[in-house]
């Protein structure tokens, strides 16, 4: 793995690539939050057919702060992502999206209209606010009574103490990653979350949604997205199957892969089922590699 720093006009942003022997198109991969960091485990081992990029956004992770939290906004990762793109001087790439990152992808395929896209994988997706915010509602009142009326109470007085945490950590372990116990990169990862960010642009809570991406809603222009594309979720995901299911469809060409006995992070949960739907997938749009 190499890594780095790529200069932008808004500061310094962190990437790594994991290096191929094998030409074939490479991935680079937009992570989650927003605030987030990126997560190389399981995603890293692509790099024996091609080579694999990550990067931090502006704020997250080895990425420089901005000066205000003004910068945190879908319009400057827009600008992020191309200017990426550019300064790593990818000629063809795939567009590998988690969470946030799905958003990220297909808002900036559908404004800058970029034509070395080769195809999209959208892992986890979230592309609306109005689904999202649905989706999670109807998993609480799925939730064990006492986790169910916790969570309700916290969200209703926005009160997020002991007892809150305490059921949101119950929904995180059915419905976020269902390995017992979490990985410790992966609490690693949830314990650099830039909250500046997530703040800005989501909120406080999860299920609540009072930042700028109130009202974002993708659904109604992913028909003019015309790339080949892959979404996959966990049969217990937060992105869930029915809702993930009408993005599939609202798409030109797409497929979809459930993910068994998974969640939001079923690359990790489930790697080797994953990692077989996604290179099949990338044989069909490169006609190379596993």
């Amino acid at each position: 793995m190499k890594e780095g720093f790529i200069e932008t006009k808004n500061g310094k942003v962190w990437y790594c690539v994991c290096v191929s022997d094998r030409q074939s198109v490479p991935l680079l991969v937009v992570h989650g939050g927003p605030g987030f960091v990126s997560m190389p485990q399981v995603i890293e081992e692509f790099s024996e057919e091609r080579d694999v990029y990550f990067y931090d956004q502006m704020g997250s992770g080895k990425s420089d702060r901005p000066s205000s939290n003004d910068f945190y906004s879908v319009e400057n990762f827009i600008n992020e992502l191309e200017e990426v793109i550019k300064k790593l001087e990818l000629k063809q790439v795939i567009l590998m999206g988690f969470s946030w990152g799905c958003a990220l992808i297909c808002k900036y395929i559908l404004e800058k209209k970029p034509e070395n896209i080769k195809g999209i994988i959208l892992s986890a997706p979230y592309l609306s606010s109005p689904r999202w915010y649905a989706d999670q509602r109807e998993n609480i009142m799925n939730m064990p009574e006492n986790t169910k009326k916790a969570i309700l109470k916290g969200e209703e007085t926005q009160n997020y103490g002991d007892e809150y945490q305490k059921a949101i950590m119950e929904y995180y372990i059915k419905h976020v990653c269902r390995l017992d116990p979490w990985p410790d990169y992966v609490q690693q990862a949830f314990g650099r979350l830039n909250m500046d960010a997530y703040l800005t642009m989501w909120g406080p809570s999860e299920f609540t949604i009072t930042g700028s991406l109130k009202e974002f809603d993708l659904i109604s222009e992913l028909r003019s997205i015309d790339i080949p594309v892959l979404l996959t979720c966990g049969d217990y995901d937060e992105a869930d199957v029915k809702t993930v299911r009408d993005y599939q469809r609202a798409f030109k060409d797409a497929s979809l892969a459930v993910i068994p006995m998974s969640s939001h992070l079923h690359q990790i949960e489930q790697p080797h089922v994953y990692k077989a739907v996604v290179r099949s997938f990338l044989k069909k749009i490169c006609g190379s590699g596993r």
